[in-house]
C-alpha cells in the first residue's frame, strides 16, 4: 500500500454538489461532477487514507441474481485493514494510474479491472448505476466515496478469484438483511435499498 497511487477527488467537490449520508440514488445530480476527470488526481494511498480533504473513488459492484446477491467475508489480506472480517456484498477497489494508461476513462477501466481481479462472471448481465455512498461517520468512510454498480445476472455463475473473498456465494437479500449487523456499513446501505 505504501507506494500505491489511488484516484481521489477533493471532498470539496462532493460538498459543492450537495453533501449526503448513506446511499444517494440521485445519479444524474452527482455523476457528472464526481466522475469528471478534471476533478481527478492520483495520490499516495498511505497519505489519502488519513486525509479527509480527499475522497478515494471506489467502485462497489453488487452482483444480483433474482432475489439473491453475492456476498463474502473480507479475509486477512484484504486491502482495507479496517474492514477485515466484516461481510460485504460489494466487489471493487481502488483506481490506479494503470487504469488511465490507454487514455480510457480511468474510473471505468479501474472498475472493470478490479472486478476481473476479484471474481469471474460466466454469465450475461445488465448493469445500472444504483447510486453513490458517503459515510462520514467512520474513519474509513471519511476518506472514501462509493459508486454502486448493480449487475443483474442471467444466472448465478460467479466464482471468486481473490482468496481474500472468504465464504463467498449467493444468498437471499432478505436473509442477509436480517443479519445486517455483520456487514460493513456500505453493504448495509445497499441491502436496505434492495429490500424495499
Amino acid at each position: 500500500m505504501r507506494d500505491e497511487l489511488v484516484l481521489v477527488i477533493p471532498t470539496a467537490v462532493l460538498n459543492g454538489a450537495g453533501l449526503f449520508h448513506g446511499l444517494c440514488r440521485d445519479v444524474a445530480r452527482y455523476e457528472r461532477l464526481l466522475l469528471d476527470p478534471a476533478n481527478f488526481a492520483f495520490v499516495p494511498r498511505a497519505s489519502a487514507e488519513d486525509d479527509p480533504s480527499l475522497k478515494q473513488l471506489i467502485p462497489y459492484v453488487v452482483l444480483k441474481h433474482g432475489d439473491a446477491v453475492f456476498h463474502y467475508t473480507r479475509g486477512k489480506g484484504a486491502g482495507e485493514q479496517r474492514l477485515r472480517a466484516l461481510r460485504s456484498i460489494g466487489v471493487g477497489g481502488h483506481i490506479n494510474p494503470i487504469d488511465h494508461a490507454n487514455g480510457e476513462h480511468p474510473y471505468r477501466q479501474g472498475m472493470l479491472r478490479e472486478l476481473t481481479e476479484e471474481v469471474e462472471i460466466a454469465t450475461t448481465y445488465r448493469e445500472t448505476c444504483l447510486g453513490f455512498i458517503n459515510d462520514d461517520s467512520t474513519p474509513v468512510g471519511q476518506v472514501h466515496l462509493g459508486i454502486v454498480h448493480l449487475f443483474e445476472l442471467e444466472t448465478p455463475a460467479v466464482k471468486r478469484r481473490e482468496i481474500d473473498l472468504a465464504n463467498a456465494g449467493f444468498a437471499p437479500i432478505l436473509e442477509l438483511w436480517q443479519r445486517r449487523e455483520t456487514f460493513e456499513t456500505w453493504s448495509q446501505f445497499v441491502l436496505e435499498e434492495l429490500v424495499r
